[in-house]
């Protein structure tokens, strides 16, 4: 099926609870923003000619053409109820506003689009019903500015948000964990056992230089779960409780990094700028009985390099 296929392959404000959406007489979109939606409908369902609906508007930074999008995805097969695809059981997917990464059809429904928004497609593709319901997450930090502390690095942005930091110079590297919002986003916190989504740059205190960044071209953010050891003490304990759309600072002292490890990076206090992008408990898939009203729920994480990264 190529419309799914192509997604496969391929500051926000958001509703916290969310009425029923009436995009047709036969099909009601559900559910609040963070979570899977709630297709309700009567299976099999048919889709005549191929439409588009805004479930509700995004009050997030506008989309540009060939820029970056963090997705979530839930597909459902309408003579069934089968799920097709669900990024909410994993991480969401990072693609770019393009035709060659989202497809025409969903590239011209995302035109215009803010970030928050959730959107629908419904299409036959090759001969099954599809509706595609599509979430649009933030690229970068948005939110209220912290002013700066002195003796901690400082941060510039460049126009599309990549930080460059620079450490104080001639000043001791702090003996404990320092963690500084930058950022205030005003989204749901970070809880132990998410899969928290998250672009950052890191640079070593001792020389100021970086030693890892997702901001690089070519390069997707980060999804990682916390709480289960798949990142660096310093992030375990940074993150959590951080507000999704916030940009933190975090100086982790090497007990907290590296250590006494045979990694390049052992014994040095590192210094990460992290954008924090969305934040999800995993979702497991339910099966549909045929014939009853549509519901449905799919996930990839990119885990962790060993070096340099936060693991």
């Amino acid at each position: 099926m190529a419309f799914v296929a192509a997604l496969l392959l391929g500051a926000c404000t958001e509703p916290e609870d969310a009425t029923p959406t009436p995009l047709n007489t036969d099909l009601t979109v559900a559910g609040s923003s963070g979570a899977p939606p709630d297709l309700q409908y009567r299976a099999p369902l048919d889709v005549p000619a191929a439409s588009s609906e805004v479930v509700w508007p995004g009050a997030g930074a506008e989309l540009a053409d060939g820029g970056p999008l963090l997705l979530n995805l839930y597909a459902e097969d309408l003579r069934d109820g089968t799920v097709l695809q669900n990024t909410y059981t994993d991480a969401p997917r990072w693609r770019a506003l393009t035709d060659e990464s989202v497809g025409r059809d969903l590239r011209d429904l995302l035109r215009g689009q803010r970030v928050g928004a959730r959107l629908l497609r419904l299409e036959e593709d090759d001969g099954v019903p599809v509706a595609l319901v599509v979430d649009v997450l933030p690229t970068r930090a948005s939110g209220e500015a912290v002013p700066p502390v002195e003796g901690l690095p400082t941060v510039t942005l460049a126009d599309d948000g990549a930080p460059t930091v620079v450490v104080p110079p001639d000043t001791p590297a702090p003996a404990g964990l320092v963690v500084q919002p930058l950022v205030r986003g005003d989204g749901r916190q970070v809880e132990v056992g998410q899969v928290v989504t998250v672009r950052y740059t890191g640079v070593r205190w001792s020389d100021g230089e970086v030693f890892d960044s997702s901001w690089t071209a070519g390069a997707a953010p980060l999804s990682i779960m916390i709480g289960i050891g798949e990142v660096i003490e310093g992030w375990e304990q940074g993150l959590l409780e951080q507000s999704v759309g916030s940009q933190v600072l975090l100086v982790v002292p090497p007990d907290l990094a590296y250590g006494a490890t045979t990694n390049p990076l052992a014994g040095e206090t590192l210094v990460y700028v992290v954008d924090i992008l969305d934040a999800q408990f995993p979702v497991t898939e339910e099966a549909v009985p045929e014939g009853t009203d549509g519901a449905g729920t799919d996930t990839t994480g990119d885990a962790p390099a060993d070096q340099g990264e936060s693991s």
